[in-house]
């Protein structure tokens, strides 16, 4: 699916046609780990300086059959970074197919529940979880949404926040 069909390039042309004083910055990759985030935010953070991170990480930690404890351990730095220049931290959750299982789903859920409560940050913690579901709502590998979810999650993901920052 391009770029800009996703849910963050959909909300950057909300908050444009509002004519927003806030800019999005999508600075996400595609299959991208949580090491890899983590290698990342320190360049990103000095560069954008946002007032704001939304972390979506740890799927394809979970998927590759990664330690899950290094997973808590990155998106904990990740978020100590974060805080450090006094930026919020919004966590997005995942959750992944049931052939998984649901004690590592339930594992992989802990992680997120334990940093939202440690680092006092926001989290919604299956932030697919309005389109994972439904019809037409992930593609047919079962794990990622379809171009035609995309408006649900940025509604999620926008109306999360906002109500937060009221």
């Amino acid at each position: 699916m391009p770029v800009e069909q996703g849910w963050v390039s959909l909300w950057q042309q909300r908050l444009q046609a509002s004519q927003s004083e806030h800019k999005l910055i999508n600075a996400s990759i595609s299959g991208e780990t949580s090491a890899g985030g983590l290698a990342r935010l320190p360049a990103l953070l000095q560069q954008h300086q946002p007032q704001w991170l939304i972390i979506e990480l740890g799927a394809n930690d979970a998927l590759r059959g990664q330690d899950l404890k290094r997973l808590e351990k990155n998106l904990a730095t990740m978020i100590l970074l974060a805080q450090a220049q006094n930026t919020q931290v919004l966590l997005l959750g995942i959750q992944l197919p049931t052939n998984y299982g649901d004690v590592f789903n339930q594992r992989l859920l802990g992680v997120y529940q334990r940093l939202a409560l440690t680092h006092h940050t926001l989290l919604d913690p299956f932030f697919l979880a309005d389109v994972a579901l439904q019809p037409n709502g992930l593609q047919l590998d079962g794990l990622h949404p379809t171009a035609a979810a995309q408006r649900s999650i940025m509604m999620r993901v926008s109306s999360v926040l906002a109500e937060y920052v009221k």
